[in-house]
């Protein structure tokens, strides 16, 4: 039979061994075997012995493990609780910073889309005010045409039209832009009645003025006849050459004389020329030419009274007619060289010159 000792030194292994275990089933399989055998043994109470001899040293050492590392576990357990608390300070930041940067982030939101429709309204601004300065300009040319109707300037106002039409209303497509192009057909048909009133102004001053322009013709013919004839005198080779030759014609050039621009008439030509301007720039000059010539067959049919009272002692009715005629042919050939597009010498059948017509006055 084993010695007390010996069964003491066995519990003491089974019970390192059941500690030992490296998993509770091996740990419960040892200790239901060690009860066992201690049983069997009679060694029960060595057995708790043991155990309850290495629990005391187990609890010896870790309060020894314990009592000299305590200042250390203090220290450490008081910088845990102080990271803690910078922890949950620091966590209150964030959360503040977090508040602030998300506010921050709406405010700039707000302020982006502020700016997206500012520059939107700025942009709707800067459209409005270009229509707005394309519309003027429109107005403006518009305008402009009228008032230079209005100053009798009819060729600046058709330029300015044609570029109103071809330039400004082509590159401008507002409902104004519509309006003024449909308008502009009547506006040119307004350039051509005024320049035509003008005309026909003209005319009839032309045609009142006839008569004087012929006695004016007739009375400066006569004196140019009186100068050939006191040169003929005095130079007996003079007397071989006629009114109108090429000597009397040098002769005679320190008497020049404008039958249609001197002291006692002027005929200014201007609303004829601007007319015919007027015309061509409206592509209508066959038409002008037509109506021209029939305004001045007319006005030849109207200096041919129905009768030519030739009894009167002092001729005054024939002397009349005459002067009428002659101041007729006088314009138009005038206006065959002045203006040669409009009135050709095929176009106009001039009467006998100033000089005959007066000689037959004279006879």
């Amino acid at each position: 039979m084993p010695s007390t000792v010996d069964q003491h030194k066995g519990m003491t292994a089974a019970a390192q061994q059941i500690i030992l275990s490296p998993s509770d089933t091996e740990y419960f399989n040892q200790l239901i075997s060690a009860i066992k055998d201690a049983e069997i043994s009679g060694g029960g109470q060595q057995l708790l012995h043991s155990l309850a001899s290495y629990s005391n040293d187990r609890e010896a050492e870790i309060e020894s493990i314990c009592n000299a590392n305590h200042q250390g576990f203090v220290s450490s357990v008081t910088q845990l609780q102080e990271v803690q608390d910078g922890s949950f300070a620091l966590m209150t930041n964030v959360l503040g910073l977090n508040q602030l940067i998300q506010a921050s982030t709406e405010a700039l939101a707000r302020q982006k889309k502020c700016l997206v429709e500012s520059r939107g309204v700025r942009q709707n601004i800067n459209d409005a005010n270009q229509a707005l300065h394309d519309c003027l300009e429109v107005l403006r040319l518009a305008n402009q045409v009228h008032d230079l109707l209005g100053k009798k300037s009819y060729y600046s106002a058709l330029r300015a039209l044609d570029e109103l039409q071809n330039v400004h209303l082509l590159l401008n497509h507002y409902r104004l832009s519509e309006l003024i192009q449909v308008s502009v057909p009547a506006t040119k048909k307004l350039i051509a009645d005024a320049v035509m009133a003008d005309l026909n102004t003209w005319l009839f001053r032309v045609r009142e003025t006839s008569q004087f322009l012929g006695e004016v013709a007739f009375y400066h013919t006569e004196q140019r006849r009186t100068r050939q004839k006191d040169r003929a005198e005095k130079s007996l080779p003079l007397s071989n050459f006629k009114l109108n030759s090429a000597v009397e014609s040098v002769a005679d050039e320190v008497e020049e004389f404008d039958v249609l621009d001197n002291e006692d008439v002027q005929v200014d030509f201007t609303p004829l020329f601007e007319c015919v301007h007027i015309h061509e720039a409206l592509g209508q000059s066959e038409k002008f030419k037509v109506d021209y010539a029939a305004t001045r067959r007319q006005q030849k049919e109207l200096l041919m009274p129905s009768s030519v009272t030739l009894i009167d002692p002092e001729r005054a009715s024939l002397s009349e007619l005459l002067e009428g005629i002659a101041g007729f042919a006088i314009i138009e050939k005038a206006t065959t060289r002045k203006a040669p597009t409009l009135r050709s010498q095929a176009d106009v059948c001039i009467t006998p010159n100033a000089h005959s017509l007066h000689l037959l006055i004279a006879v």
